[in-house]
């Protein structure tokens, strides 16, 4: 046995309980939203890349594959930052007073885990829209039960939209 060992051996433990894995008290809508924005501007980038009517030489072919394999994992994996940010703000942050004020708020959250999930399956800027559209709608409730006003700004991304926060 190495001395930390033995010294951590000597030392009572107790178990510790709390409400989430770390139970800090920062939770916030904005990364939900930045997840939702960047889907929507890997799926106009995708759709950007149109075939041409002639067939491509070999070397162009090979970049158009790295760009839609890059544009997809990206897609992918904020659709999925997304609906993990939405899941710690469901599981950690609401609370069943919240749900009581706002009876809309399941749905809403149940709707943009869906949206999500068609957004990475599909290459669909109708879904990749309402997905930012739900998530602005959750961060309006989010805000209200923090007693701030939730208020819109213009988001300044090439996806154009905005972004929910707080006066």
């Amino acid at each position: 046995m190495n001395a930390i060992s033995y010294v951590l051996s000597l030392v009572p433990l107790r178990t510790a309980y709390a409400h989430c894995d770390i139970p800090c008290g920062v939770y916030d809508p904005h990364t939900a939203q930045m997840a939702a924005h960047t889907v929507i501007r890997m799926t106009q980038m995708l759709e950007e890349l149109t075939p041409s009517t002639e067939e491509p030489p070999f070397d162009e072919r090979k970049r158009i594959i790295s760009q839609i394999s890059r544009l997809t994992h990206v897609k992918e994996k904020h659709g999925s930052v997304g609906e993990e940010e939405l899941g710690t703000l469901d599981n950690d942050y609401f609370k069943p007073e919240h749900h009581k004020e706002f009876p809309e708020l399941a749905k809403l959250l149940k709707s943009a885990v869906k949206l999500s999930i068609t957004c990475r399956q599909n290459i669909d800027m109708k879904s990749a829209n309402e997905l930012l559209g739900e998530t602005q709608k959750i961060a309006e409730i989010f805000y209200k039960t923090k007693n701030f006003e939730p208020v819109r700004v213009p988001s300044g991304y090439p996806t154009g939209g905005e972004i929910v926060t707080h006066k």
